[in-house]
């Protein structure tokens, strides 16, 4: 009997070539048995992988866009607007000292009398000025040609750097407060919100927010055309308040507003200028200014100052009442013929 011994198996026979050796062959590629493409050699497995990788990426991109798009479009128009207004006022803030305002050789002439002549001032960011006058002293005249309202006859008057109807988006980034907007007739306080609001794109949602702001509440479904002057008031700064604007401009605000009221007033400003807007108000009543302005320019006909409240009262001997009766004391008769003729 033959003893068992152990034999090797035969060699195998070489694989046949796959279908990826064959394109890479087709490509020249001297890459050694299992080892794996070095530097640029790829194969057309590897591009297209790298291809749909970058497709992907490029569609996961553009599906963030789409849906970014799409919650703009579906979030409220008030958030939206807040939010813009947010920009607005941090580009406002970084603005030069040009300021958010500015008059340069402001001159109105009515026929042969100069309400206002060669007007000269500034109002800087963040700050509420206060435009202070005698009745008639062309306030009111100043406020009209810097909203375009009135046309100088000579002199120029820009707002964020444009003349006020040339500014972009103007009626949501300036609110006004002035003699001659009064309510929708006919319509309670409410209403005539909503009216205002759907004109400039505002949800019902902000209306609710300005009538707590301005304390309206409890009377905005009253018909408007019985509230009181001072509730009138409330509601002309509430519209002024609605699209949340960078910069108000309020002609007499505190107007019929009852010692409560103008305490109300006084805060309100106050807190607007914290919040980054800039506040010009237009006022007679100058023991409140100086609790409130940071910033005063005052006119009679002509510029008799601008600059800080505390330049003008910086030797600390006189209030600010003081200082403005030496600076226009003298000039009556021209603030009463001013006033006629503003008014006629």
């Amino acid at each position: 009997m033959v003893p068992w011994r152990w034999h090797p198996p035969p060699p195998r026979a070489p694989a046949p070539p796959t279908h990826h050796t064959h394109r890479a062959e087709g490509r020249g590629s001297q890459h050694a048995e299992g080892e794996p493409p070095q530097g640029d050699e790829r194969t057309a497995g590897d591009d297209r992988r790298a291809a749909r990788a970058g497709t992907g990426r490029r569609q996961r991109a553009a599906d963030r866009s789409r849906a970014r798009r799409r919650h703009e479009r579906h979030r409220p128009r008030s958030r939206r607007l807040r939010r813009q207004g947010r920009r607005q006022r941090r580009r406002g803030q970084a603005m030069s000292a040009a300021g958010v305002v500015r008059a340069s050789g402001l001159t109105k002439e009515f026929g042969p009398f100069t309400a206002v002549q060669d007007v000269t001032f500034e109002v800087r960011p963040g700050r509420v000025t206060g435009l202070l006058g005698r009745n008639g002293a062309g306030k009111s005249t100043s406020l009209r040609m810097l909203l375009g309202l009135v046309r100088p006859t000579s002199g120029t008057a820009t707002v964020f750097g444009h003349p006020y109807t040339e500014l972009p988006d103007a009626a949501r980034r300036v609110g006004v407060c002035m003699d001659g907007i009064g309510p929708t007739p006919g319509a309670s306080g409410r209403r005539d919100l909503r009216i205002w609001a759907r004109t400039l794109g505002v949800s019902r949602a902000r209306v609710d927010e300005v009538l707590d702001r301005v304390g309206l509440t409890d009377a905005a479904d009253r018909p408007a055309k019985g509230y009181s002057t001072g509730m009138k008031q409330r509601l002309a700064l509430a519209t002024a308040l609605l699209a949340d604007p960078e910069l108000l401009v309020l002609d007499e605000p505190a107007n019929g507003l009852d010692p409560d009221g103008i305490r109300w007033l006084r805060d309100t400003l106050r807190a607007l200028a914290a919040e980054g807007r800039t506040v010009l108000v237009s006022s007679h009543l100058l023991a409140e200014v100086e609790q409130t302005v940071d910033d005063v320019v005052v006119i009679q006909r002509t510029l008799r100052f601008a600059g800080s409240l505390a330049e003008l009262t910086s030797d600390g001997a006189q209030r600010l009442e003081d200082r403005f009766f030496s600076l226009v004391d003298g000039d009556a008769e021209t603030a009463a013929r001013t006033e006629r003729l503003t008014h006629a």
